[in-house]
Order: structure tokens, then sequence, then C-alpha cells
């Protein structure tokens, strides 16, 4: 007979994280609307920083930083027991509009980047657990990705942002983050020799995040759960810690099935299942209900994606990943 323990109950007997990222938009409706608050502090033990840390939403000018919703977010996360994880120190898109005007050099460019990263890990030293440190710097076809950050320092930019991250958050786990390397594939292999190198060279990084937002569409596909855990092997075979930071399942106009919820349910399931096989503890939803995903009117998918749907009601997929929690209790 099934308990009446929480997510977030059963989540912590496993000594597994499960948690959400929290769009600012959304976190700025508490308290008006409490809902959000409530479930997140009663079902999950993690939460991220899904775009209140980006450097585009915190440097509204160029010597000014706007850090009201990231104090929110990892305040109440703090306040609340949770595993909190900033996202994303360093990352090629949503770069302030400013940015994109300044006229800078190379060995401005870096100064910069330092003192962004002295300042924004700085200032959570003792609250962030985990940062993504430098999110997405893979092209598709496995090359560096060409950034400004790239153009301006070559490869050894992913060196100096670990070990400026390091400098002011030593305590902190520091991660590199990607999309699409969930399974066996040229980027998740040109991913895996970059890790590599760094590591050779003694870059200060703890762990990969792999992101699974599993669309049908866009560039990201539904990656088999035996193909996921094959590659948390791997990459762990790195000495690297391996988590899931960014999830959601949703679905196009062409994919037909009997009843999609319990799809969702069975694919979110069985891709915890293979982390907990293979070594990997944590999962991280990509938003907490589908009134608040990122996906709404986007990518030509459906706008359901997440664990509770838009009054915050579960959904198969939450009595799945529960379900599976309670049977490894």
């Amino acid at each position: 007979m099934s308990s009446e323990k929480t997510l977030r109950e059963l989540a912590d007997e496993n000594d597994v994280t499960i948690g959400a990222g929290v769009p600012a938009r959304s976190f700025r409706q508490y308290p008006d609307d409490p809902t959000l608050a409530q479930t997140l502090k009663r079902e999950f033990n993690a939460i991220t920083t899904a775009n209140a840390l980006k450097m585009g939403p915190l440097r509204p000018e160029r010597k000014v930083y706007d850090f009201d919703d990231a104090d929110a977010i990892v305040n109440f996360g703090v306040e609340n027991d949770m595993t909190v994880r900033g996202h994303t120190l360093l990352w090629h898109k949503q770069t302030p509009e400013w940015f994109l005007a300044w006229d800078y050099t190379d060995d401005q460019l870096e100064a910069f980047v330092r003192d962004h990263i002295h300042t924004v890990a700085g200032r959570y030293h003792d609250k962030v657990d985990v940062w993504d440190v430098v999110n997405e710097a893979v092209a598709d076809d496995g090359s560096m990705r060409e950034t400004m950050w790239y153009e301006a320092m070559g490869e050894a930019y992913l060196d100096k942002a670990f070990e400026w991250a390091n400098d002011v958050a030593p305590n902190a786990d520091l991660y590199y983050n990607d999309y699409e390397i969930a399974s066996d594939n040229d980027k998740a292999d040109a991913v895996y020799d970059l890790l590599q190198r760094l590591l050779d060279r003694g870059v200060p990084i703890d762990g990969v995040g792999i992101q699974m937002h599993s669309l049908p569409s866009y560039q990201h596909s539904r990656e088999g759960p035996e193909a996921v855990g094959a590659n948390i092997r791997r990459f762990k075979d790195l000495g690297l810690d391996v988590q899931v930071t960014e999830m959601d399942v949703a679905y196009g106009p062409d994919e037909e099935f009997d009843d999609r919820l319990e799809h969702q349910a069975q694919y979110y399931r069985d891709v915890l299942e293979a982390c907990l096989d293979n070594g990997c503890d944590t999962l991280i939803t990509w938003g907490v209900h589908d009134a608040g995903t990122w996906l709404q009117n986007r990518y030509d998918v459906t706008s359901d994606p997440l664990l509770f749907d838009e009054n915050f009601n579960p959904k198969p997929a939450y009595d799945a990943i529960r379900d599976l929690l309670e049977s490894r209790s």
C-alpha cells in the first residue's frame, strides 16, 4: 500500500536530490500566490536559479548588478534546507544589450569575466552549493563553440572560469553543463574529450550536468534510458560526478500515444532509474508546474512537460518518480 510521504521525504530517505529550476517571473508571484513556494519546499530538496543569475538579467548596466531575483531564490533555498544550484556563471547567450555594443580588447574581456565570476560566486560563497560554471561551450557538431569568450582566451577560458569560481567559492561543487550529451554521439564525445583535457590540466571541476529537454524537435532528442545510463557511466569513469540538471518531457503534434501523460510518466521514471542505477543521484526538472514552463508557445511542442499541472496538481509523472523512490526505500 502506498504511503503518504511526499516526493521530498522519499528523496531524502534515498539520499537522492530532486530539484526544480525556478524562473524569476514565477517566483515574483510569491507571496501573492504562495502555492509555488509551498510546492517547492514540500516536494523538492533542491532549487536552481533558472534565469536570475544569467548575465543578461543580472547586469542591467555595465557596473550595476541586480541581485533581487537571485537573492529571493537562493535565500528561499537556504531557508528551506534545499541544495542551491547557481545557473550559470558563463554562457554565450543572454548577455546584456550594452555588452554587445562594448568595443573591448581581449585583455579587457578577460578582466571583465574574472570580475563577474568573483562578484557573483563570491556573493553566494556560503549559500550556493553547486555552480554551473560554464554552460554549452561545445557546438552541435562537436567543435568548440565560437563565442566571445573563446575568441578572446581560447579554450583556456574554461580553465580560468573554473579557477576564478574556485577562488571565491572553494566549498561549492563546480560543473560543466550542456545539452545533447545524454547518449553516445559526436557532441557527447567532444564534451568527454574536453572534460578530459580540463582534468589533465588540473582544472578544479567536480562534475558534468546533463540537460535533458526531451523534445521531438529543436536541438534536443528523447534518449533511450539505457543509452543515458551508459553515458553516465562513461562520464563518471573520468572521476566526475554526473547530474541531470534540466529535464522536461514535451511532445510534438505528430507524436500519438494512447495516453501521453502515462508515456511521459514512464519516461521520467525510466530516466531516473537509469540515473540511480549508474551512480547519478540528482534529477532537476526545468520548472515546477506546467504554467511556468519555458516551452509555452515555443518549438511547436506541448506545454505540459513537468511533474505538476498548471494548477499544481501532481501528474502521473510525479506519481511515477515518487513510486520509484518508494520502491527503493
